[in-house]
């Protein structure tokens, strides 16, 4: 079984001369999931990695260079994530390789990316707009103290049982760091729940607490979609993080209780 160690993350690779789609490199989701209790067979969550990438260059039939952007949605159910510095290896593969149309190239990405992660990836070109912050109530106005940076703390999480609520709460401090090379990732993150009330004072205290913590963006927003759905106990949860863009990819993994609305495309002004 492949692991992150055994990637291109935090190793010297030389810049790839042409298509090359052996250059992705997937880890299993079971790595990330084992440890949470997820069962492949029994997901307790709906959703997607919605990927944004800003750096895509080939050559067309006769030589001239093409640009754009693109969008690859990959299921929460696919077996495999793609590690991202292997999928920028890949998609800078393409900027010295002709192509017969931009068809081709947005079909061979399909194509590669599904094989890698083992379930069909979408992939459009372009990228959706900054979004308008969407109607949720800011965490992070709090005045609060917070001296709990990692591991993440589910004990924080609490919730009143006499008080129902239906909202969307959202924070700007969520940071974890990379498994392998320790270099930090950033996100904004959004709960929409229905359900008994949830603290907020301590639910932001547990996004911070993954302040310290090493773990791929994937992996993080599963664990925050675990741990609200067992210590909060809501009927409905939808978890959906953006994260900053390194690389020329950002990632937008988005976890939710079957039957929750999709998040709309939309990109941060950090993105």
């Amino acid at each position: 079984m492949s692991t992150p160690q055994d990637s291109s993350l935090g190793r010297h690779v030389d810049y790839p001369r042409e298509y090359d789609p052996t250059l992705l490199f997937p880890i299993a989701r079971s790595l990330g999931r084992d440890a949470l209790g997820i069962r492949a067979d029994a997901l307790p969550f709906a959703g997607f990695d919605r990927w944004h990438a800003y750096e895509l260059s080939w050559l067309d039939a006769r030589g001239k260079p093409c640009v754009a952007t693109a969008t690859f949605e990959v299921p929460a159910d696919s077996p495999n994530l793609v590690e991202s510095k292997s999928l920028k290896l890949y998609l800078n593969a393409f900027n010295a390789s002709r192509f017969a149309s931009d068809d081709a190239v947005r079909d061979a990405i399909a194509r590669d990316l599904s094989n890698a992660a083992g379930a069909p990836v979408a992939v459009a070109f372009g990228l959706p707009a900054i979004a308008e912050p969407a109607s949720a109530i800011d965490l992070d106005a709090q005045d609060i103290a917070i001296d709990s940076y990692g591991p993440p703390d589910a004990s924080l999480l609490a919730f009143d049982p006499n008080d129902e609520a239906e909202e969307t709460l959202s924070s700007a401090l969520l940071k974890s760091n990379c498994p392998v090379t320790g270099q930090p990732d950033w996100a904004s993150v959004r709960i929409s729940y229905h359900g008994p009330r949830i603290d907020r004072a301590g639910l932001l205290r547990y996004i911070v607490s993954f302040r310290d913590h090493a773990e791929f963006h994937e992996q993080c927003v599963e664990r925050i979609f675990v741990d609200v759905l067992a210590r909060c106990r809501p009927r409905a949860l939808s978890v959906d993080a953006r994260y900053t863009r390194r690389g020329g990819l950002d990632i937008n993994p988005w976890r939710a209780t079957p039957g929750c609305a999709r998040p709309a495309a939309g990109r941060d002004e950090r993105q």
